[in-house]
């Protein structure tokens, strides 16, 4: 399981996908794919956020609730909070995997599903 903003940060680059770049919105470190937010940790809680559909972070907090959860900061925002220890490398891998995808251009995506 993964436990803090330093091993995810290291398992999130050590997936080795291009365009992904180290920044410090807010003053907080965050990595971004394509210039958009993509992986990053909580300033209100000692919690990964991950993007997730309302309908999607509802299901998540109530299957369970001691992993999934959401602080008021994020509820008007299209995120769930997972709490430290409790990050799954599995999920967290499809879960970056697929917000990449979300954030890359089409046409890189053309040109990177050929290769």
């Amino acid at each position: 399981m993964i436990q803090t903003w330093a091993e995810l940060k290291a398992f999130a680059l050590g997936m080795d996908l291009p365009e992904i770049t180290l920044a410090t919105p807010w003053g907080h470190e965050a990595l971004k794919a394509f210039g958009k937010m993509w992986c990053y940790w909580s300033y209100y809680e000692d919690a990964a956020v991950f993007k997730a559909s309302r309908d999607e972070r509802e299901m998540l907090m109530a299957a369970e609730p001691e992993t999934f959860f959401l602080h008021p900061h994020y509820a008007p925002h299209n995120l769930v909070l997972v709490r430290a220890g409790r990050i799954d490398p599995g999920w967290a891998r499809a879960r970056l995997l697929q917000q990449w995808r979300d954030l890359a251009p089409k046409r890189f995506l053309k040109d990177w599903d050929a290769r």
